[in-house]
């Protein structure tokens, strides 16, 4: 387990230099079952990464560039009239396939994003009043600018609690920058990126992720970490408990890809900026959209023992 985990990392690394922690993230978040958004400046990595993961964990994977004239029927499909048989016949869209690339979804719509919601949640689409079930397994992999950038809409929170994980890329470290510079592109690469994990290999580690163990104290310690959210008047509103539920699972699925098959409360500590930042809202600034402050908050004011 450790040594695939090691060669995925090192794979992805090739083209995503000096960023391991957050390819374990990624990859913490697809072994935990969940869609990944990640978030950053334009020229960080962000699509780089989203093709390396789909390269590498070898599931079929369309990808779809967001834009402001993006329809909905561009994503789901549509039913076209066939004069042949006289009757509709339906075209499935890109989101029929077992990975889903994202990419820029925040420069479309909240009604084109819409299309999204029951296709990450349930794992269907509904067109025409037809419920037609995706393929399996199914991760959407997003990429979106800062908010703040022109020609953005901001993703609804309840589009972004579809997202398991909310990964910030940063810039690269010095000795990776130095090295693009003196002209290794390395992103230029991931097509050359080979699978490594097979669908059963996928489906056995998701399933070792329920075999995991979290003691009582483990878990009174998350929920200590949740209800501060939900009790300090500092938050707009807590986390619910699907983001409890979430933040356990991913835990879980990180312990097991350091080889633990237990939770430690570094474990929740390490996952929790990811999962929790895009759930969370300051009070004093309904519009802040980091969420990174809080979760560091969060951290430093609950104790580990009650």
């Amino acid at each position: 387990m450790e040594k695939l985990i090691k060669t995925l990392v090192d794979d992805i690394g090739q083209v995503l230099m000096g960023k391991e922690e957050q390819v374990k993230l990624a990859l913490t978040c697809l072994f935990a079952r969940g869609h990944l958004l990640l978030e950053d400046l334009p020229g960080m990595g962000k699509t780089t990464l989203a093709h390396a993961l789909a390269n590498v964990i070898g599931l079929d994977y369309n990808r779809v560039q967001f834009t402001s004239d993006l329809l909905p029927s561009d994503i789901v499909g549509v039913s076209v009239f066939d004069r042949t048989n006289n009757n509709f016949s339906f075209h499935p869209g890109p989101v029929f396939t077992q990975v889903l690339l994202a990419d820029e979804i925040n420069r479309t719509t909240p009604k084109t994003q819409s299309a999204l919601l029951e296709a990450m949640a349930e794992y269907q689409v509904t067109v025409d009043g037809e419920t037609r079930a995706l393929p399996a397994p199914f991760f959407v992999i997003a990429t979106q600018n800062p908010s703040s950038q022109s020609g953005t809409f901001p993703l609804p929170e309840s589009q972004l609690d579809r997202f398991l994980m909310r990964i910030e890329l940063g810039y690269p470290n010095a000795e990776a920058e130095m090295s693009i510079l003196k002209g290794l592109d390395p992103s230029s690469n991931v097509d050359a990126i080979e699978a490594r994990i097979t669908n059963e290999q996928l489906l056995a580690i998701q399933s070792k992720v329920d075999q995991v163990q979290a003691s009582d104290s483990l878990l009174a310690y998350l929920q200590r970490l949740v209800a501060f959210t939900r009790t300090s008047s500092e938050f707009a509103y807590g986390l619910s408990t699907r983001g409890a539920l979430a933040l356990l699972r991913c835990a879980k699925t990180w312990a097991l890809i350091h080889g633990r098959s237990h939770v430690l409360p570094e474990d929740i500590q390490q996952v929790m900026p990811s999962v929790a930042a895009h759930r969370l809202r300051d009070a004093a600034d309904y519009g802040d959209q980091s969420g990174y402050a809080l979760v560091e908050k969060v951290l430093n004011s609950v104790d580990v023992l009650s």
